[in-house]
């Protein structure tokens, strides 16, 4: 995967988390996630389709997840309901269109946003998608973003394999 299709969700992160809900987003150590398993209870998953197209996937931990629906609404909820459930799809929702405001060449469209409760639930991101999973810590908890996308060419090109990496990832070591 390109460096140039993870830059965007990086900056809409910590931008959404920053100006919405007035949260600041600490970024961990980038990594190639192989297990499908998101690390918090609370996901949201949106598909991109276009020049490029693949799947983004915006995974909080339960503390996270409540803290950001009160910000969002101004009412702290007891438990993860439809509140929560909303807020968390709205959050997705808002870091994949500003990721895609950064994309534009690749002339993507967003699908509506589903959001998954629980524990050790599976996200399969389809064989030709190498996915970065992109961590940050905030006072509420523990968020990650991961992120599957192939270009067109690429799909045809490495036979179903995941595209090679290239480029260098905004605030990289």
């Amino acid at each position: 995967m390109k460096a140039e299709f993870i830059n965007p969700f990086v900056c809409a992160a910590v931008d959404v988390f920053s100006t919405m809900l007035d949260c600041e987003l600490v970024r961990g150590q980038l990594s190639l996630n192989a297990n499908f398993q998101p690390k918090h209870e609370v996901t949201g998953v949106i598909g991109l389709s276009g020049k490029a197209s693949g799947t983004v996937v915006v995974s909080l931990d339960r503390e996270v997840a409540i803290s950001a629906t009160e910000r969002m609404l101004g009412q702290r909820p007891e438990s993860i309901d439809n509140d929560v459930i909303d807020a968390v799809g709205e959050m997705t929702n808002m870091i994949a269109g500003k990721a895609k405001a950064g994309l534009e060449h690749l002339e993507m469209k967003l699908a509506l946003p589903t959001v998954i409760t629980g524990k050790n639930h599976v996200i399969r991101f389809g064989s030709t998608a190498q996915t970065i999973c992109i961590p940050y810590s905030c006072p509420w908890g523990q968020i990650s973003v991961e992120v599957g996308l192939a270009e067109g060419a690429d799909l045809v090109q490495s036979g179903g394999a995941a595209p090679k990496s290239s480029g260098h990832l905004v605030g990289a070591r």
